[in-house]
């Protein structure tokens, strides 16, 4: 993914200026910043896995761009969302005096990408490498009608452009509220809460006291504190996978993803039901949904004694499981 943005320092296709900040805009796993310098480098990364590898490995990083930046130059990696896309774009071309390098997959829509802005300017000749493309623009350009607002669906939740289920309530989190007891516990966690829709429901629920909501994507989370103003919430910008106090929750909630960009990596879920078990209680227990062909059976086997299907449909099933196994 990283070839084309080599290619376009070392062609001087993208003219690294002398001296300045130089956003980055969402670089992924993969993506090789080494064409550029290093200690002038701002990365703009809301998902917090990779915001923290980034940043260990000495790179400044922030989870969204501050009011009032400036930068010399921009590198924006298109993410698949169309409107995350347009809205980052528009982003870099606004804060930035000098070029702007943006650089996609032909499955990213680069293509589009670059025959919108041909209406709109003179965007340098495209670099074709690795199916996909990188080309310039220069900063300053107005692309504000890009900017994407949040929007309110059904139920009159507000969603982010690019976050998961951006246009209305996931029919699969639907269906697990649903099934959820009317008592849950004191403390409960929502593993992957996005914009907050499960977390609503759990509030709803009879004696719960304290209720965390951990998601790795910032701009999702910034919609699920509008969301879910009950003083019971507690926010956390984390990856699911590891966060928590081992043996501290009575139940958790989720609807773990399975995807990583375009390729499905149901070790996600595997990861987010480990993580499940280290964190309830010897009592606790766990409530999941899962698209139906996923193989978690055998995960929740390993880290709990007792799980089963509860409830579902042709596309989904829920998962209840109980008394998770300790591991020394």
């Amino acid at each position: 993914m990283s070839q084309r943005l080599s290619l376009a320092v070392q062609s001087g296709a993208f003219a690294v200026p002398e001296t300045g900040r130089i956003a980055v805009f969402h670089p992924r796993e993969g993506h090789d910043l080494s064409a550029l310098p290093q200690d002038r480098l701002e990365v703009i990364q809301p998902l917090k896995p990779d915001h923290d590898d980034w940043a260990a490995r000495g790179l400044s990083c922030l989870a969204e761009v501050q009011p009032g930046a400036t930068y010399a130059a921009a590198v924006v990696f298109l993410p698949r969302a169309k409107s995350l896309a347009r809205h980052l774009v528009a982003q870099a071309a606004a804060t930035t005096t000098g070029p702007v390098l943006i650089d996609g997959a032909k499955t990213d829509g680069i293509d589009s990408l670059l025959k919108a802005l041909k209406t709109r300017t003179d965007p340098s000749a495209a670099m074709s490498k690795a199916h996909g493309k990188a080309f310039c623009i220069g900063g300053g350009l107005d692309l504000s009608d890009w900017i994407a607002a949040p929007q309110v669906v059904a139920g009159g939740y507000e969603t982010a452009p690019g976050v998961f289920s951006a246009d209305g309530i996931d029919p699969a989190s639907a269906l697990l509220a649903a099934a959820l007891p009317e008592k849950l516990g004191k403390e409960v966690a929502d593993l992957g809460a996005g914009w907050g829709y499960l977390s609503a429901q759990v509030l709803s629920r009879a004696g719960v006291e304290v209720l965390h909501l951990v998601e790795a994507d910032h701009g999702a989370l910034g919609s699920a504190r509008r969301n879910v103003t009950d003083a019971r919430a507690q926010f956390h910008w984390a990856d699911a996978r590891d966060w928590g106090a081992k043996g501290s929750l009575d139940a958790i909630v989720m609807n773990p993803p399975f995807h990583s960009g375009r390729s499905a990596e149901p070790a996600l879920g595997q990861a987010f039901i480990a993580n499940a078990a280290r964190l309830l209680k010897p009592a606790g227990q766990l409530w999941l949904v899962a698209n139906r062909h996923l193989p978690y059976e055998t995960p929740l086997g390993a880290v709990f004694a007792s799980h089963s299907e509860v409830a579902g449909d042709n596309r989904f099933k829920i998962l209840h499981a109980s008394r998770p196994r300790r591991t020394r």
